[in-house]
Order: structure tokens, then sequence, then C-alpha cells
């Protein structure tokens, strides 16, 4: 995903009146690899059901960002590979269009680091995040070598956050951890539970349930030894 130069002006506040449409079609390039693909669907997945009773956030994936009408004539910004924007309707949308959408910019951004894009997304795009959009909170995370790595806006500069005993960093914006567990990038809660995805919930439902059953088993076997049948009880 390649990015030219970026123009930080003008800010959303300071748009003209003749604004091209809120509906604009995301224009990103191709996805890097299938690790990419996967690991973005991953975060979305997880996020999106663990908040599924929650109307007042925008989650996406390799979505593009526009912020100025001037991107949309000169200049090629491709947007984050997930973000989060805190405040914001749920609803699907073509493109995240800043201001059609009151100047909200994402709360939280993460990119996935791959050869082509190391040097981007640890530059240019971190520097984007930071004095243009003023993202509180970046992280990016590499599937190869497992790189990861987050930073929180302080005073106008990103300033790296300090992982816990397990390695993982707290996202204060999202109230969750961030870290890497079977070599994929997850959420965590709080708790240090895992953020399942619908597949993960239905598995773990299933082994319950199949623990119950064994255990319901185990017990009625119990009672027959000693001479009372468990289904007259």
């Amino acid at each position: 995903m390649t990015s030219l130069a970026i123009s930080t002006e003008p800010k959303a506040e300071e748009l003209p009146d003749d604004l091209p449409p809120d509906d604009l079609w995301s224009d990103q390039a191709p996805m890097e690899s299938t690790e990419h693909l996967a690991q973005i669907t991953l975060l979305l997945e997880s996020i999106e059901l663990f908040w599924k009773d929650r109307t007042d956030f925008f989650a996406a994936g390799d979505l593009t960002i526009y912020f100025s009408p001037k991107q949309l004539k000169n200049e090629k910004f491709n947007g984050p590979d997930f973000f989060v924007v805190l405040g914001a309707e749920r609803k699907p949308r073509r493109s995240w269009t800043v201001w059609h959408e009151g100047g909200l910019y994402p709360n939280v951004i993460v990119e996935v680091l791959s050869p082509s894009t190391r040097k981007l997304d640890q530059g240019l795009k971190k520097q984007v995040y930071q004095d243009v959009f003023r993202t509180p909170e970046y992280f990016w995370f590499d599937p190869e070598t497992k790189e990861f790595a987050g930073f929180e806006l302080v005073k106008g500069r990103y300033t790296p956050l300090e992982p816990d005993a397990s390695g993982r960093l707290w996202s204060a914006q999202l109230g969750l951890f961030l870290g890497v567990h079977a070599d994929k990038l997850r959420f965590f809660t709080k708790e240090g539970a895992l953020v399942p995805t619908g597949r993960e919930r239905a598995e773990s439902e299933h082994e319950r349930a199949e623990a119950e059953h064994a255990r319901a088993a185990r017990l009625a076997e119990k009672l027959r030894a000693l001479g009372v049948d468990p289904d007259k009880l």
C-alpha cells in the first residue's frame, strides 16, 4: 500500500462549502498478502462481536480515509489497515470522509507491516496520524517477525506505550489490551481474557456443552452404581 506526500491543509473546520459527496468509494491499493487480510479480518470481527450491543463506534479495515478535498485531486493516501472511530454512528460506509463525519478522525489505528510498507507505516504515516489526524493511539504489528509496538499521543507527540508483564499494550481508548496470541495480534479484556471471534465463541460454547454432557454422564453412572436410577430423580 503506497502513498504520496501529504498536505496537512486545509483542516476539516476550514473546508469550503462546495465539498465532494459523502459517499465516496474507498480507493485502496491491493492487499499485501493473505496474512494481512487474515489479521485485519481477525481484529475487525472480534471487536465487532465484543461490542455487538454498541451503536456509537465505527470500525473498518483497509478503508480509505478522505480528510482533504485536495486529496481527491492530486494526492493519494491509502487508509489504515484497521481503525476505530469512537462517537460515530455504527453503519456501513464506502469510505471515511472526515468533513461529512463532524471532523472525526480515528481514535485508534493499527498498521500491519510488510517489507513494502514498513518504512511508510513507521515514517510518513506515523507522522500524519500524529500531526494531522491527531489519533490518540497508534499500533503496528509485523505478522512475519511478530514485531509489535504502540504509541499514545502525549502533548501532540507519540510516546511509546509500555508493555505489561505479558507483553501486551493497554489501549485506553478501547478499554482493551492488544497483544500477540498464536502469532496473531489480538484484543484482550482488562482481566486478560482473549476477545474471541464468532467461530472461537461457538467452539468454546460447544466445548462447554460437551464437558457438561460428560459430567452429567459420569454422575449418572455413579448413581447407577449406588442402585439409583438417575432417570427417576
